[in-house]
C-alpha cells in the first residue's frame, strides 16, 4: 500500500522517542550507539525508530569506515511546516473575525439612539379561543 510523504512524516513524528532523536539531530550528526545513549530501550529497538525515520525521508545514514553517522534530513519538516502553514493563516483570519464580532457586540452604539423597547402584551384572562 502506498502511503503519501505527508502521511508517513507525520506518523513518523508522531513518537515522542523519534521526536528526541530529531531534536538531537538538529544539532549536528552523530552515530546510532549516541543516539541510543539517553533511551532505556536496547540498540535494535532505537534502529528500529531510525529506520522508521529514514523511510518518511527525516533522517540520512552515511559511512565512514566503521562509524555510520545519521544526519537530519529538514526537506519533509518544511512539507509538514508549509501544510500546517495554511490552516495557522486560516485560523487566524478566523479568530480575527471572531475578535472584531466580540468588540462590536459589546461596546455600546455612539451615534444611534436607544432602541425603545415594546410594551408588554397585556395577558387575557380567560380560556384562549
Amino acid at each position: 500500500m502506498l502511503v503519501d510523504p505527508l502521511s508517513q512524516t507525520l506518523a513518523a513524528l508522531a513518537d515522542p522517542t523519534r521526536r528526541a532523536i530529531l531534536a538531537r539531530l538538529s544539532k549536528g550528526e552523530t552515530s546510532v550507539s549516541e543516539l541510543a545513549k539517553p533511551f532505556a530501550m536496547s540498540l535494535p529497538a532505537v534502529t528500529k525508530h531510525l529506520k522508521v525515520l529514514q523511510r518518511a525521508g527525516l533522517i540520512s545514514q552515511g559511512r565512514r569506515a566503521q562509524w555510520r553517522p545519521c544526519r537530519l534530513e529538514a526537506k519533509p519538516l518544511r512539507e509538514v511546516a508549509d501544510w500546517v502553514e495554511q490552516y495557522r493563516r486560516m485560523w487566524e483570519q478566523r479568530l480575527d473575525r471572531l475578535e472584531d464580532y466580540l468588540r462590536e457586540v459589546q461596546e455600546p452604539p455612539v451615534d444611534k439612539p436607544a432602541r425603545k423597547r415594546p410594551s408588554p402584551k397585556r395577558k387575557l384572562k380567560g380560556p384562549v379561543r
